[in-house]
């Protein structure tokens, strides 16, 4: 089974560039956007069963992912303003 890329060039191909910036000039943007990478590395190595968890710690995590993500795309929405 392929798993499917949250990578956030994949997720906001639209937004590349403001992502490009806003992690070279707003240490926020800089320090969620790692923090949601590693919690979706995390997910992916629970997916494929290479660490596996309780289903509440993967549901938990995957919360947090779409958090972060929510966060992250209303800078970017922000910054496109």
């Amino acid at each position: 089974m392929e798993l499917e890329s949250h990578d956030l060039a994949h997720e906001f191909p639209e937004h590349k560039e403001t992502m490009r910036e806003l992690k070279r000039g707003n240490a926020h943007f800089a320090k969620l956007y790692d923090e949601y990478h590693a919690v979706d590395r995390e997910i992916h190595r629970i997916e494929q069963n290479i660490e596996p968890t309780s289903d509440v710690y993967a549901e938990d995590l995957k919360k947090k992912r779409l958090a972060l993500k929510d966060e992250l795309y209303q800078m970017l929405l922000a910054a496109k303003a």
